[in-house]
């Protein structure tokens, strides 16, 4: 049975302003597919991720690269403002005083799947980074939306907690996209690659179809330090 067509772009020139970052791209998301977005730093990632969030908007739970917390608030708070649209200033403003509780129920559930249990009324400004990055994806589950939209959401934990955060995300969402650098994690847990290099997309395959030499390809760091051994 064929995939639904979530979006699908043309020939699009991606960028800020005047300044394209990628150019003629050509690429479709459909349904159920996990896909890694692969590139070195300043490749257009987090341009491509952007886009897709414009696009796809409410469908699209968003994780940032820059966590987007709020350090002086508690990890309950921060998780909460992924739903903050869907109440009123006035409930919005008591949850604040006096946390709403289902919501604590629903978000001490998450985070204790995510092991930040006991941390909820903890300030994120005090947790160590990888504890801000799992609050900064329990954040993205609890909008419960469609698919996940990630900018390497597990960049700062190792990889054995990389590949549980991953098999959470797939839990709650079918179909997402997600920038990281774990070439590998990409080979292993994905089912799709996106790979972007010199702001063209370079790469768009079935993961099972790809090696590690081919995603070298997208890293001239990489390609050069081969060339110096060989």
């Amino acid at each position: 049975m064929s995939q639904a067509t979530l979006l699908d772009l043309r020939d699009a020139n991606l960028g800020y302003g005047d300044s394209v970052v990628v150019s003629r791209l050509s690429l479709t998301l459909r349904a159920g597919e996990r896909i890694a977005l692969l590139g070195a730093s300043g490749a257009g990632k987090s341009t491509l991720l952007a886009e897709l969030r414009q696009r796809l908007a409410e469908r699209a739970a968003w994780c940032p690269q820059s966590h987007g917390l709020v350090p002086q608030l508690a990890v309950y708070h921060n998780v909460y403002m992924g739903r903050l649209e869907r109440h009123s200033a006035l409930a919005n403003l008591c949850n604040l005083l006096r946390p709403n509780r289902r919501a604590w129920a629903e978000i001490s559930e998450l985070c204790r799947e995510l092991g930040l249990d006991g941390l909820l009324k903890r300030p994120v400004g005090q947790l160590s980074g990888g504890q801000r990055q799992r609050v900064a994806i329990a954040r993205a589950l609890y909008q419960q939306r469609e698919l996940f939209l990630g900018d390497e959401p597990v960049a700062s934990v190792d990889p054995h907690q990389a590949l549980r955060l991953l098999a959470l995300i797939d839990k709650r969402h079918a179909t997402s996209v997600i920038a990281l650098h774990q070439r590998e994690l990409a080979l292993t847990h994905f089912n799709r690659v996106w790979g972007l290099r010199d702001g063209r997309l370079a790469i768009d395959a079935p993961a099972d179809e790809l090696t590690l030499a081919d995603l070298d390809r997208l890293y001239p760091d990489a390609h050069d330090a081969n060339d110096a051994e060989g």
